[in-house]
């Protein structure tokens, strides 16, 4: 085979491998139009944005799958190169192989980022990899329950045959190769043009920063911001960051643009000039006023974090979708936070932050899994509690070793850290007849609380995390639900299977109904005058199952609901049921509800403190100040502008303090 020749035939095989790459293409644009039709029927856009959107898309697209493309690239060089023509008889058979894997991880970073997209509405973050931490039994067995495993697999299987047919069709060999009479200059013009032109596809931009580093907005819609990125960028920057946390090169003090200057960090969170700069801490270190009443009498504490409690959904609320069931009317009754959010979307994520008293660090693992373990947080909530003499107890409705939640929260200041078989074992219960899939029904995980503060000798700390309202949503066999009415209105803002709405409503109905229960029980007895009862969620994963009017103000809504004895009711004369706030601001105004005269450290603020700049933050840059959620970065009023300012402050003091702990 004559020089020339061999030039022709690599180039032949170049054209045979970009028909794949055109394939591939193709596969992430269905993708995002899939996205855009399935999620996208109420957003606000232009048909400028629109266009702007895709093409977009287009080029990072084109970018991910520069990656593919660099590698047959590099092959066919060399071979031209160093004339390895021997290697002609074997590099279609080579490339066969190498697209079709590439096809398959193109396939599954794709089904991973719809279904990702489907549960919190955004695309593959650094979320996924809990997934590798959750009880991978229970996950499958969701996955049984929920989909038809035979089916899907029968059709993942002709999926397969059918791409591994098309990349075959596609790269077939072809023994009549066009010749090309192209000198040796001319051939190396082409090669070192090609790989310049596969470079810039790479790296998407011939700006400062590659496309996918820097991905600029096209939209104010949310939604519609987030189309352009694909699966395979998204999972690069969440195995990234991921990585980066777990190796300790995580530093949210330069993210959040204060190195160097940790004392205006502070000054902003605070919202004043005079701090003690010598004492950086000294300066979030808090004090409870003086309360006779408190000194005398030591409330119980009980803070029910219930499972996905998210509030879009209660908006809903009739008597023919009655979804709160007994908890209606104490809500009705006390005192309920309303423009409160979740600091993450995740249920371990929102729980460590409002165990620390600190803000939700954004792309980083859990403390419980990460360097931090073993850490005791001299800060944290209920180390506060056990200093003023009570006894504290963490209670989960599943097995403790789940997230390390049992050894992490142990050091946290909690007497006792109680789990799933700490609860069979102490109420004699059957446990295959009282667990679902994640633990046990919420009914008994409320029996063992009044358990615990009926025979308590101490004032209790409680604080308590449910495991209903989880998928595969399974009932107690022994709860009469009610019948739950879609309205016309709830029907168009609701995404996917309505017979699998209705399923998550009835068991939302359940934990929402449970606790309801739980609030009579605490009402109907002597606790009543000696039990202060919260109740919030860990976040709202109705997300990404419905649509929303206002992004921004409603998505990570999650209530706060507080119960207080008659005695304690005049705390609350004045305050202001609207502001916003977040997880880290729930024990800050539970101490000061509660005890007299304690010293606390806290980065949130206590909500009854009309003093204070109140906002709401979570970690996937929403922030909710009192006149409207936003994105991070773009606020659109004044007060959302201090609420900006404050969130950046609050990550790098929050960071500040975590690693001030020795």
């Amino acid at each position: 085979m004559n020089k020339t020749y061999h030039f022709s035939f690599l180039l032949h095989q170049l054209k045979l491998f970009f028909k794949v790459e055109l394939l591939f293409l193709l596969l992430l644009s269905m993708t995002r139009i899939y996205l855009f039709v399935r999620y996208g029927t109420d957003a606000k856009y232009t048909f400028s944005e629109l266009a702007n959107t895709f093409f977009l898309g287009l080029r990072l697209d084109i970018s991910a799958l520069g990656y593919t493309f660099a590698m047959p690239v590099v092959v066919l060089f060399l071979m031209w190169i160093f004339r390895l023509r021997f290697l002609n008889g074997v590099v279609n058979s080579f490339f066969k192989f190498y697209f079709f894997l590439i096809f398959l991880i193109l396939s599954a970073l794709i089904i991973a980022d719809i279904g990702y997209f489907s549960f919190f509405g955004d695309h593959v973050t650094i979320m996924v990899f809990g997934v590798f931490d959750d009880d991978t039994k229970a996950l499958f067995e969701i996955a049984q329950k929920n989909y038809n495993l035979w089916l899907y697999g029968l059709l993942g299987a002709l999926y397969l045959g059918a791409g591994y047919f098309a990349i075959a069709k596609f790269i077939k060999d072809k023994k009549n190769v066009m010749h090309k009479d192209w000198n040796f200059f001319m051939q190396g013009g082409f090669f070192l043009a090609l790989v310049l032109v596969v470079f810039l596809a790479i790296r998407g931009s011939v700006g400062l920063f590659p496309l996918a580093v820097y991905i600029p907005e096209v939209s104010t819609d949310p939604l519609v911001n987030k189309l352009p990125q694909n699966a395979v960028h998204a999972m690069i920057k969440a195995q990234d960051e991921y990585q980066k946390s777990k190796n300790g090169n995580y530093d949210l003090i330069k993210m959040s643009g204060y190195s160097g200057k940790m004392p205006e960090a502070f000054r902003v969170l605070l919202g004043k000039k005079e701090i003690n700069e010598k004492d950086l801490l000294s300066n979030i270190v808090y004090e409870t006023p003086k309360d006779s009443y408190l000194e005398k009498n030591h409330p119980n504490v009980v803070l029910q974090v219930v499972e996905s409690f998210g509030m879009p959904i209660l908006s809903y609320q009739s008597e023919s979708f009655d979804i709160m069931r007994s908890l209606k009317k104490h809500f009705m009754e006390d005192t309920v936070f309303t423009n409160f959010i979740s600091v993450s979307n995740g249920t371990i994520v929102d729980l460590e932050p409002l165990m620390l008293n600190i803000i939700a660090r954004p792309n980083s693992t859990p403390f419980g899994q990460s360097k931090y373990l073993n850490t005791s947080f001299s800060q944290a909530s209920a180390r506060v509690y056990q200093k003023a003499g009570y006894e504290t107890c963490f209670v989960y409705g599943g097995d403790l070793s789940w997230r390390n939640v049992g050894k992490f929260f142990s050091r946290q200041g909690f007497d006792h850290v109680y789990g799933k078989a700490d609860i069979v074992a102490t109420l004699h219960l059957d446990e295959k007849k009282v667990s679902h899939d994640w633990g046990v029904y919420d009914k008994y995980l409320h029996q063992f609380i009044l358990a615990k503060l009926k025979e308590a000798k101490k004032p209790q700390l409680i604080v308590v995390m449910t495991t209903n309202n989880h998928p595969p949503y399974k009932l107690d066999v022994n709860y009469a639900s009610k019948n739950l009415v879609f309205s016309e209105d709830l029907k168009k803002h609701l995404v996917g299977d309505l017979a699998l709405g209705h399923q998550r409503f009835q068991d939302y109905q359940y934990a929402l109904d449970m606790v309801g229960q739980f609030m009579d029980a605490i009402k109907s007895s002597s606790l009543k005058d000696n039990t202060v009862v919260a109740i919030t969620g860990d976040n709202n994963t109705v997300e990404g199952g419905m649509h929303y009017d206002d992004y921004y103000t409603q998505t990570k809504r999650i209530p706060f609901y507080i119960y207080v004895p008659s005695a304690l009711k005049h705390k609350f004369d004045g305050a202001d049921m609207k502001l916003a706030g977040s997880h880290q601001d729930i024990f800050p105004t539970l101490y000061n509800l509660t005890l007299s005269n304690v010293k606390y450290t806290a980065i949130g603020t206590n909500l009854l403190d009309k003093n204070r700049l109140h906002c709401g933050f979570n970690d996937e840059a929403v922030i909710v100040a009192n006149d409207g959620g936003f994105k991070a970065g773009h606020p659109n009023t004044p007060l959302q502008k201090e609420c900006d300012a404050q969130y950046k402050a609050g990550l790098a003091v929050t960071e500040f303090l975590i690693k001030s702990q020795k």
